[in-house]
């Protein structure tokens, strides 16, 4: 190579080392930082990204989310938590690539649990895991669902009888089953007792039956009975203005009536029961008994005896008793008087059951007519 061409060739490279004009700096340093930005981007980018399993019912996806919490990521996936929803975490936990969150609805269920009804929250999604979180015994119990029905959002009605044990006590023995049946009818005919007739149990028939609960059989026959029965009469009274006062006379003599009276007769397990009365019918009615009441008033004064000591005689005869009966009952008051003369004499009923006044006037008539010889004993008192 000649001195010439080094010189030129060294002079070249010298060129190269000049410094860059201010204009080409201003071309390149929006490029730079361009391509800064760039490579700065794709490092917040990847390290904000977050890969979480997200499970919804029972149900699990896996996405990429750049959201930093639970409820971030809720909002994000249009997913609304109602009060009675599970979610885990729980809403407001941070959240971290590789994170699993699970969320549960609620489903309400309209439960008819042994003849209760009430309505529950479940976050189950079959009726097999609802029983589980209801904590129903569902083996040997008869359901109104399967139990792999998936329960919707919006719930279900589910009713449940579960298996229960009962005691029966019929004819003379205690029977022990476990039964599913809704009423006791159905326990008493699944266990083999039948009713007959008028047969019953000491619960209503239809009633739930209850775990632990003693029924008792009642084996009952029933027949019919008619008896007639006498119907007292009644004693009407009227005033008499022609009879003297004090004085009572039966005019009609009452007659008691008849009824026809059916009895429903009751044996309960061997023991008769009081007769029960199912119907009536009158064969004959009542003829009421007339009593004339007298008002009138009776003289006190009978000429050729008033003067005479009826006092001394109704003491000697009676004990001065106007309702005095003596032993053999044929003869009564004051002045011991027979039924027969008393009549005679114009009164009526029992001389006894007259007021005083009145037999001591009856008595003197029947002076003015015998004289003492009524009186064989006591008569001679009259003239002291």
């Amino acid at each position: 190579m000649s001195p010439s061409q080094s010189s030129h060739r060294a002079a070249r490279g010298r060129r190269r080392r000049v410094p860059e004009r201010p204009e080409t700096l201003r071309r390149l340093l929006p490029r730079a930082l361009v391509l800064a930005f760039l490579a700065g981007g794709t490092t917040a980018f990847i390290a904000h990204d977050k890969a979480v399993r997200l499970s919804v019912d029972g149900t699990p996806r896996t996405l990429h989310t750049f959201a930093d919490g639970v409820d971030d990521l809720l909002a994000d996936e249009n997913l609304d938590i109602a009060r009675h929803d599970i979610v885990a975490p729980a809403p407001g936990a941070e959240l971290h690539s590789g994170d699993e969150v699970v969320v549960r609805h609620g489903r309400p269920v309209v439960l008819t649990l042994d003849g209760r009804r009430r309505q529950v929250w479940t976050t189950a999604t079959t009726v097999d895991d609802a029983l589980r979180q209801f904590g129903v015994r569902a083996e040997g119990a008869v359901l109104s669902s399967s139990r792999s029905r998936r329960i919707e959002r919006h719930g279900l009605e589910l009713a449940v009888r579960t298996e229960r044990s009962m005691v029966f006590v019929a004819d003379g023995r205690a029977h022990h089953v476990r039964t599913n049946a809704a009423t006791v009818r159905e326990a008493l005919a699944d266990a083999g007792l039948a009713l007959h007739d008028e047969d019953t149990a000491s619960v209503p028939l239809e009633s739930f039956p209850r775990e632990g609960q003693t029924v008792s059989v009642l084996r009952i026959t029933g027949s019919k009975e008619v008896r007639e029965e006498p119907i007292p009469f009644r004693t009407v009274k009227r005033r008499n203005a022609g009879l003297a006062r004090g004085t009572e006379s039966v005019v009609q003599q009452g007659r008691p009536g008849v009824r026809r009276v059916t009895y429903r007769l009751r044996t309960v397990n061997g023991v008769r029961q009081k007769p029960q009365r199912v119907d009536s019918d009158v064969v004959h009615r009542p003829r009421a008994q007339i009593v004339h009441i007298g008002t009138k008033a009776l003289p006190t004064s009978v000429a050729g005896a008033d003067h005479l000591a009826w006092g001394e005689l109704a003491r000697c005869e009676a004990g001065g008793r106007p309702d005095a009966v003596d032993a053999s009952g044929a003869y009564g008051g004051l002045y011991q008087f027979d039924v027969g003369t008393w009549h005679a004499l114009g009164g009526s009923g029992r001389p006894q059951d007259a007021p005083a006044q009145e037999q001591t006037f009856r008595a003197k008539k029947l002076y003015l007519t015998r004289g003492t010889s009524p009186w064989p004993v006591c008569g001679g008192r009259l003239h002291g």
